[in-house]
Parts: structure tokens; sequence; C-alpha cells
């Protein structure tokens, strides 16, 4: 479809309006301010001023061009200055609707979300000291709420996604129960190097490991400088619950 553009000039400000022919009879294309073209680019518009002939234009919008690009140009830089791991990581999960209602007391619209103490961190194999878990800080004088994924997590989303969520929005610690099946798993893996990316160096005491059982294999090295929780020493067992209890209730 054929097209011709005239200038216009209002207050001092150049516009284009293109003009489609019909026909043989040419209409005016209603202006819509800020809208243009998808793919359209700055220099596409100064080539068409070029072509028209308004060096008055583009004299004009030499300074603002300039001004823009430069400050284009240090926003990109900036941005591949920034480390990768940083304190507060607020970007790593995208919020979609894939993470809305993804455990049993969310609002399925999204309006609502389901807020937790602490996420925790196993494999199925080690379910049963989860639940034992369950009834000593959730249904005792601590009265914590926590995550657990087979029991408060919908089905049917990506795990990652949800774990990611979950670790970084709605839980304010995580305890990861260390065993020889634990390392083995690929999302215990995943879940513990994540809280750890949000936390490096454990400055915020975000990451809480739990030994509840003796280990063939070595703990897990990205753990050892963290100060864990040891179920099986008998002579420190007594206090437990209430040491882990303590560390999920801080501020």
């Amino acid at each position: 479809m054929p097209t011709s553009a005239a200038p216009h000039r209002e207050g001092g400000r150049a516009e284009i309006e293109l003009r489609a022919v019909r026909g043989g009879r040419a209409e005016r294309a209603p202006h819509r301010p800020g809208r243009c073209p998808g793919g359209a680019t700055v220099g596409q518009l100064l080539d068409v001023l070029r072509r028209l002939g308004r060096d008055d234009v583009l004299t004009d919008l030499a300074g603002s061009v300039e001004e823009d690009c430069k400050k284009y140009l240090q926003r990109k830089q900036e941005e591949a200055n920034q480390p990768l791991q940083v304190p507060a990581v607020d970007s790593s999960v995208p919020k979609t609707s894939e993470l809305m209602g993804i455990t049993t007391r969310d609002d399925p619209y999204g309006s609502g979300t389901e807020i937790f103490d602490a996420f925790i961190c196993y494999c199925q194999k080690d379910l049963q000291f989860v639940q034992e878990m369950i009834r000593e800080l959730e249904q005792t004088e601590f009265k914590l709420k926590l995550c657990v994924f087979d029991r408060d997590v919908l089905p049917g989303a990506c795990v990652y996604s949800i774990s990611g969520e979950l670790i970084e929005r709605r839980c304010r610690r995580m305890v990861v129960v260390v065993s020889d099946d634990y390392l083995e798993s690929d999302e215990c893996d995943f879940q513990t190097k994540f809280a750890l990316s949000l936390s490096p160096g454990a400055r915020h005491k975000r990451l809480i490991p739990v030994k509840y059982k003796s280990m063939k294999n070595e703990f897990p090295s990205i753990l050892r400088f963290i100060t864990i929780c040891d179920y099986t020493n008998p002579c420190t067992k007594k206090w437990f619950w209430t040491r882990l209890a303590k560390s999920l209730m801080l501020p």
C-alpha cells in the first residue's frame, strides 16, 4: 500500500503524519501520541526525516537523541557489571499464573498467599523424620508453620519454579534434612544452592542444616561452614528441638 509522509510542526515539535492512499484518495492517519509501529527505531525515524529534507528537525533532535543513547549505553553497562549473586535476589523467579495457588491454603486467584516460618528441604526417604518435626514444632508450644512439600504444595506445576517461589518469597528460613539419601537428590541440591544464593555466607541465618542419623558419606562441603542441629549426638539430643525452634523464631 503506497504511503507518503508529510511533515507537521506543532508547538516547536516535529511530528510525522502518514497518509494512506486508498482508491486514489489520500486519507490522514490519526496521530497517536506515544505509539509507534512495532520494530520502529530511532535510526529509521532519522532516515525518514533526512529523506524529507527536514534538516531543521534533525538539528532539534540531535541533542535529545544523543542524551538518550548515552543513558541507554550507561544502563546496559551497569547491568553487565552486576554480580551473579547478591544477598537479596528479587527477580530470580518470575511472577506468573503458574505461581498462583500453589499451596493448599493459597487463594487460587492470587489475592492471598500462604506464608511459612520455614521451608523443609528433604528427600522422600527422610519423610518419617519430617513428620516427627511437624509434631515437635507445629503441634507444641512453639506453634511454628512449616512448609512441607508433600503436605502443603498442590500438584501440577514445575517443582523448581515452586521451590524457588516458596524459598525466596514465602518462607523466612529453610531447614535442610541432611542424609545419605539427601546427597543423591537433585531437587534437594537445587533447593539448597538456591537458598544459599539468597544469603551468601549464611549472613542472615536463612539456612539451618539438620543431621538426624549417621551418614556413610561426608557431610556436604557447601554446608560445613554453617552450625548444624545434630540429632545423632546423645549428649545434646534433649535440647535439639528447642534449639531448632528458637533458630526458626529469630527475626
